[in-house]
């Protein structure tokens, strides 16, 4: 398992694939199996960097107070590591908060921008209700078994919950070992409340693409518009009757979405 040490941290990363980098980052207490359903698509194309944040997988998880900017600042520092001077970037709920910061803060890093279901936060966000986000910190802190079965509202439509659920289960389950302890997932949705871009969002200068899905508990699609409406020549998608899996629900939908999005800004497509 490649690990790279970053400032003060291991982080453990893969890479799938040759071309031009992208970059994915996962989102809350989740780790790079997560884009399981992505990594196989884009890396026939791309080449694929797909890493477990701090406080996540089988990365290193300190007792300090994380924030979104120090997720890009992590993320950076991957990318030097890795000797990736730019990258197209694909964050993914609490990964789309940290990608914010990183085409904020390391403008020159990334080439295009891609955010999915996620927001700017602060009192402009749109916020989950209180018993979807009630649910998330209980179901952070049960055992796998019925944190597998319990979470699948938070991310499925009921209708592939029908459809899939033995094998939603099986899929959490597969990953049960590398689930964020409870402390450490704490730390990571203290830095998802933190979060606050708004303000600096119209500083975004790259190709930026958003996907929603219409029905998402966690991250109310409202917020995809907030964003589209103040990044600069921001493209929106909103994927309807679905949630915040999107990723797994809809993936080759949304993968075909993505990579339109990504060969029609190539470096070679440019010049």
């Amino acid at each position: 398992m490649p690990k790279v040490k970053v400032k003060d941290i291991q982080l453990y990363y893969e890479v799938h694939g040759q071309g031009e980098p992208l970059v994915l980052i996962m989102g809350l207490g989740a780790n790079a199996n997560g884009w399981d359903m992505q990594t196989p698509t884009f890396s026939r194309e791309f080449q694929v960097v797909a890493f477990d944040n701090r406080g996540s997988g089988r990365s290193d998880k300190p007792d300090s107070r994380y924030t979104t900017r120090l997720f890009a600042d992590d993320t950076a520092g991957l990318m030097d590591a890795l000797d990736i001077a730019s990258a197209h970037v694909y964050g993914m709920s609490m990964g789309g908060l940290i990608a914010q910061e990183l085409a904020l803060n390391y403008p020159q890093r990334v080439r295009t921008l891609i955010l999915g279901a996620t927001g700017c936060g602060g009192r402009e966000a749109v916020d989950a209700s209180p018993e979807t986000l009630a649910l998330m910190v209980t179901v952070s802190n049960l055992g796998p078994q019925e944190a597998a079965e319990k979470g699948l509202v938070l991310l499925y439509s009921d209708e592939f919950i029908a459809q899939k659920r033995e094998k939603l289960i099986a899929r959490a389950l597969a990953q049960a070992d590398l689930r964020a302890p409870p402390e450490a997932y704490a730390r990571q949705l203290q830095a998802v409340m933190r979060h606050r871009t708004y303000d600096r969002l119209p500083q975004i200068s790259c190709p930026t693409l958003i996907i929603a899905g219409a029905e998402d508990k966690i991250m109310p699609v409202e917020n995809s518009r907030i964003l589209a409406e103040r990044i600069p020549g921001a493209e929106l998608v909103i994927l309807p009757k679905i949630g915040h899996g999107y990723v797994v629900e809809r993936a080759k939908e949304s993968n075909a979405i993505v990579l339109d999005f990504l060969r029609r800004h190539r470096s070679e497509a440019a010049s």
